[in-house]
């Protein structure tokens, strides 16, 4: 660690920005042992490896498309009072134990704390994967319905015309510094909703004229559980089993597109995300690498003396484990704890405008010591917990209303610099005490993005898809009404323009651009480091480096219909499998009964007779049906029954492209409690351990595998078609943390020549030996964006599987067919683009 990031230094700020009077701000003269950097993966393996037991999520609520009708606030003035429904009490609910208030109970407190005050209005934003409502907790001041509309403008032209914004004296006077904490987001990790609370109540209740004037001149927003169902069980992830502090980038999940819609629509200043649990209260900001999109420089001269503010408070506490925080700025090595990926609540909100910080609160009480410990040290436990996350709510809400000013012209300067186009600033090394070299990332932008339309867009739902998910986060994007030149090329009218000079570019490029190598400047990551819906997401997407866009256009709030049947009457209809949607559609008609053909690996054809059917699933999923070659024969082909010893990502994508999808796992095969006799593939990557069966789930499996097919991922399939004596391949692994977007070569005809040239790696794979048919391989430069590093001199680096097989296929010894993946193509919702190449080899494992 750099001797630069000094206690003294990091004191002077305290100092410097009024938070180091008295001596509770000082640093403990004997500070208790430091816990290790602790990576917030949960209580288990990185990549949830376990097998996906959730709740199955009807097909509707799975698909969940991006430009779905979103919460927006009432116009009207405060307080909105909103009689909240009540839930059943549930003795079952996993936070009572720890003397904390259980999910049914909130209701009843929301609405009696609206009764009690005209401070506070309670409203219902969403729902969870489980259908629980969300809730929004407003504090402020009461405000007429002019006050609140004018409100809405402001914070409307602070965004649209910053320049005006940051001229508005009035605006610079009257605007409600918006405040915005999270809570609970990881269900078991529950006490930021506790802590949450306790703020609301003495903010609702308080005489004192230091909190009347406060809420005046702010207005307080709290998400008070972003994950009901995960609180009532105890678990990390969601009722889908997903982990919603990974989705933001992706909005996979209800209850991440709730808090998106929630940032978007207030617009904060500064934001919390109240966690646990890490030993000692953990405060962002966060290590290198910072994400490269940031306007850096705008967001640590806050964050660092807010988090500072929140030590000093917790200090103030007077417990023997909050005598200090742990600030990764501040305290830890690059990669331990770092803030690249938008997938995470406060990084996602930095560029929306927002100040963001994740707090890790102390006391772990979840896993295995929910159950080891007795009651009282359980409760005694949450109560610092408690005390904790308040004290850190209550510090942010000080900074905020002290710093309010500056906070608001930065949050105008943001959006300028973005409308502007200008280039980010150069940090100069000390600009916040502890900042040097190593902080530094910035990138260029490009001038603007093009979604093509017409024959150059290789999958128009997926270009539907995109625009309407980069509309859905305030991306502006407008569509051309005539065709246009930009960069040398052509494009036809219709065609879709990412324009960068935008508020929000930051947003818009770390969704689009390709992403960077940082392999050889951190020694590790705290979780991906490589994405790109450009890439991973199927569509086609050309980027103007310089040239602007000079075409009318028209802005896109909904991306206009891309299905189609463009065939004539009479004729056979095609369908090229390179999107979800197109699966889905395949699916669907599997269901009604259409007897299809495979004629090649992405290719599908539909007889004339199922033409209505083919023009109904065109008009609701966006998929463009065009004419068979006239004789085209083919391979017929059912829907396949698909038991699935998988993570919550892939069964969530499995059920999202439509296929029939029975969870199994070593357990369940075990204990007879699943029948694969109707079953037609098997998909192995987490919780099924051949050696481990008994006789019964043994033979069950080998009586699939002789008539059946598999598709494997990881180190689990991999294991299983070695165990199993399936395919001779033998699988070379990468180191375990590695992952990012790669480059691959598509050889085989399983996945076919058209599947994406680009690929996402987690825990990277590859196979060696012969027997197979090699469908993919690792180019010779593999890694696009992304942190892969050896597991060893020579070995498991990118270097080595340059040119290696990725993908293999093959008849196995047992007269079945098999696809092997080292690559990750359901990861996270994350890349959608890949999610066909995988149906393309359950169909053909399945035949």
């Amino acid at each position: 660690m750099d001797s630069s990031r000094s206690l003294a230094g990091f004191c002077a700020v305290l100092l410097a920005v009024g938070l180091g009077s008295g001596p509770a701000s000082a640093a403990p003269a004997d500070p208790p042992p430091r816990a290790p950097a602790t990576r917030d993966f949960g209580n288990g393996p990185d990549r949830n490896e376990v097998a996906a037991t959730a709740p199955e999520v009807s097909a509707a609520a799975a698909l969940g498309a991006a430009a779905a009708q979103r919460w927006s606030p009432k116009r009207q003035g405060y307080p909105r009072h909103t009689e909240l429904r009540v839930y059943p009490e549930n003795p079952a609910d996993r936070s009572i134990k720890l003397g904390l208030v259980p999910y049914h109970a909130l209701a009843p407190k929301l609405n009696a704390l609206q009764k009690a005050s005209d401070r506070v209005s309670a409203e219902v934003v969403g729902h969870s994967a489980l259908g629980r409502d969300l809730y929004l907790v407003t504090v402020t001041a009461p405000e007429s319905a002019a006050e609140s509309a004018r409100q809405d403008r402001w914070r409307a032209l602070i965004e649209n015309d910053p320049r005006a914004a940051g001229r508005d004296r009035a605006l610079r006077r009257g605007y409600k510094t918006p405040v915005w904490i999270n809570a609970n987001i990881h269900g078991d990790e529950w006490e930021g909703t506790d802590g949450a609370l306790r703020v609301i109540e003495r903010l609702a209740k308080a005489k004192d004229a230091a909190t009347v004037a406060l809420l005046r001149r702010s207005r307080v927003y709290v998400t008070v559980t972003n994950n009901p169902d995960g609180r009532i069980a105890g678990t990390r992830a969601n009722g889908a089993g997903f982990d919603i502090n990974r989705d933001h980038a992706t909005s996979s999940q209800p209850e991440s597109r709730a808090v998106r819609d929630v940032v978007i629509a207030t617009q904060p200043l500064v934001m919390l995300d109240e966690h646990g649990y890490t030993g000692t209260t953990l405060i962002e900001p966060a290590t290198p690498p910072h994400g490269q999109n940031y306007e850096y420089d705008l967001y640590i001269k806050h964050a660092l003396p807010n988090a500072l503010g929140m030590e000093a408070a917790i200090q103030r506490l007077g417990y023997p484990e909050t005598a200090r925080a742990d600030i990764p700025f501040r305290d830890y090595a690059p990669g331990d704890w770092d803030d690249w990926p938008p997938i995470f609540t406060p990084m996602y909100a930095i560029y929306q405008g927002a100040v963001g910080h994740t707090v890790e609160i102390p006391w772990r009480v979840n896993g295995g010591v929910y159950n080891s410990l007795p009651v009282e040290e359980l409760r005694r436990r949450s109560s610092v917990n408690t005390a904790v996350a308040a004290a850190t709510i209550e510090a942010t809400l000080t900074y905020a209303d002290t710093h309010r000013a500056g906070l608001l012209a930065d949050q105008i300067e943001q959006f300028r610099r973005g409308w502007a186009g200008e280039p980010s600033p150069a940090i100069p090394d000390g600009f916040v005490p502890g900042f040097g070299p190593e902080d530094r990332y910035t990138t260029e932008f490009p001038r603007a993005y093009v979604i093509p339309a017409g024959g150059s867009q290789r999958s128009a739902p997926a270009a539907a898809r995109l625009v309407d998910h980069l509309v859905a986060h305030d991306v502006r994007v407008t569509r051309a009404r005539r065709e246009f030149s930009l960069a040398g090329r052509r494009y036809p009218a219709g065609s879709y323009l990412v324009d960068m000079h935008q508020p929000k570019r930051g947003l818009a490029n770390v969704l689009l651009e390709a992403g960077r190598d940082i392999s050889g400047l951190v020694p590790q990551m705290y979780d991906i480091s490589g994405w790109s819906h450009r890439l991973l997401w199927g569509a086609s997407v050309d980027i103007s480096r310089t040239a602007a866009p000079r075409v009318s256009a028209t802005p896109v709030e909904l991306a206009s219909p891309a299905g189609a049947v463009t065939a004539g009457k009479g004729r056979d209809l095609a369908l090229t499998l390179r999107d979800p949607a197109d699966v889905r559609a395949v699916n669907a008609l599997l269901d009604l009964g259409v007897k299809l053909r495979r004629t090649a690996a992405g290719t599908v054809v539909v007889p004339a007779g199922a033409r209505r059917e083919a023009e109904s699933l065109a008009k609701r999923l966006g998929v463009r049906f065009t004419a068979a070659p006239r004789g085209s024969a083919g391979t017929p082909f059912g829907r396949p029954v698909i038991a699935a010893a998988v993570a919550a990502d892939e069964l969530f994508a499995l059920r999202e492209m439509g296929f029939e999808v029975r969870p199994v796992s070593t357990a369940l095969l075990n204990a007879g409690a699943e029948d694969l006799s109707g079953v037609d593939a098997l998909v192995v990557s987490s919780g099924l351990s051949y050696p481990q069966l008994t006789a019964a789930g043994k033979a069950a499996v080998d009586d699939l595998l002789t008539r059946g097919g598999v598709v494997t991922r990881g180190t689990t399939g991999a294991a299983f078609n070695a165990a199993a004596g399936l395919l001779p391949a033998t699988a070379v692994t990468g180191r375990g943390d590695a992952n990012g977007v790669v480059a691959v070569r598509n050889t085989g005809a399983v996945l076919g020549a058209d599947a994406p040239p680009h690929s996402f790696a987690y825990s990277p794979l590859w196979f060696t030996g012969s027997g197979f048919t090699v469908e993919q391989r690792y180019a010779a430069d593999p890694l696009v964006a992304g942190h892969w590093l050896p597991t060893a001199p020579g070995a498991g680096g990118p270097q080595q599987a340059a040119g290696q097989a990725s993908v293999v296929s093959g008849r196995t010894a047992r007269g079945g067919r098999a696809v092997l993946f080292g690559t990750e193509p359901l990861f996270r919702a994350h890349p959608k683009g890949l999610y066909a190449e995988f149906a393309r080899a359950l169909y053909w494992s399945a035949s």
